[in-house]
């Protein structure tokens, strides 16, 4: 029998439209709902884009009765740390707020499957020695983003004892890089993530990078972080997809590689796969940044079928790179055009 249509919900931002890929590559018959506050049009290689907000209950319900739904991939989220410590309640509206509508329509329609894009925030400073943390470690989240989504998978746990939903949530860790084949990459504006960060200051879209603490206790005094390659987390959701369609039972799982790098080391990386040095200012710590926070993993690969392909720091590098290279390449074609 013939798979049905899949709802995706911030579709066409940077995490979600490399899903979308995936899926459509596949043959998956899919439907994109975004805002396209922070996504793209551009972005959606596959499936029909509806822009809309997905706390908007009555065009999700539309859609899911018009596409015969019955599986929801859920992205759309604010996500900058420093924004939900300045603006919590525009996090709690649209993270929490907008989930609960989604939710409410998903158990109003019978919903049968449900994946969540979680994060580690949701650990907050773990406790844990610097060793890598797993699945049972308490969550505390120190800022609005981390409790708004551990709110979300509050909801969707206590739902899914309520009705039949099964639902995957996978806490991610650092995403980085870009589509490998390059027609798709993370184009938020006033990006926050390093490897993003680091490569516009390569090709001198900032004019340096600020490194956050040179004194944590890891080996070089910087902060140590999981990075994941979004190519390798979005074909976690397919896994995910298949888990859930043969059967699997309601889970949550870390997803990254289970091993770190720190700041200095991404220098060092995008350095040497760029060519030539960047500009970097070190500046005193900020409040609330661990020291280091890498995933246990062997829940996921106990649970899933899935094998990364890009666990390669010079590999995220280069992808992030020349993401940078196309974008620089079309905002070159607009003006002259």
């Amino acid at each position: 029998m013939a798979n049905k249509t899949i709802l995706v919900t911030g579709g066409a931002g940077y995490i979600g439209s490399h899903v979308v890929k995936l899926l459509g590559e596949r043959g998956e018959k899919i439907v994109v709902l975004d805002d396209l506050s922070t996504g793209n049009e551009d972005a959606v290689l596959f499936g029909e884009l509806v822009v809309g907000k997905t706390g908007d209950m009555d065009l999700v319900d539309k859609l899911v009765k018009e596409h015969d739904i019955d599986t929801v991939i859920h992205f759309a989220a604010h996500t900058i740390v420093p924004e939900s410590v300045e603006n919590p309640l525009k996090y709690y509206a649209n993270n929490t707020c907008s989930t609960r509508n989604l939710l409410q329509v998903c158990q109003d329609n019978d919903i049968k499957h449900f994946i969540f894009s979680s994060t580690a925030a949701t650990y907050g400073i773990p406790d844990n020695d610097g060793k890598a943390c797993n699945e049972n470690l308490p969550t505390a989240p120190i800022n609005a983003y981390g409790m708004s989504k551990l709110m979300s998978e509050a909801m969707l746990t206590d739902l899914s004892h309520a009705c039949p939903l099964k639902h995957v949530i996978l806490r991610y860790f650092n995403v980085a890089g870009s589509d490998p084949d390059g027609r798709i990459g993370q184009s938020t504006k006033e990006a926050t993530l390093l490897i993003k960060v680091a490569a516009e200051v390569a090709l001198g879209k900032r004019d340096q990078l600020y490194v956050f603490g040179t004194d944590y206790p890891t080996p070089d005094g910087t902060g140590v972080r999981d990075y994941i390659h979004v190519s390798d987390l979005a074909s976690a959701h397919l896994s995910s997809l298949d888990y859930l369609r043969a059967g699997g039972e309601s889970t949550l799982m870390n997803c990254g590689y289970g091993h770190g790098f720190s700041v200095r080391e991404v220098i060092d990386a995008v350095n040497s796969v760029h060519g030539s040095p960047i500009k970097v200012i070190e500046k005193p710590r900020r409040a609330g940044d661990p020291p280091s926070l890498i995933a246990a993993v062997d829940k996921i690969h106990d649970t899933l079928d899935w094998t990364p392909q890009f666990d390669d720091l010079d590999k995220i590098v280069e992808t992030s790179l020349n993401w940078e290279k196309v974008l620089l390449t079309r905002e070159h074609n607009k003006t002259d055009s």
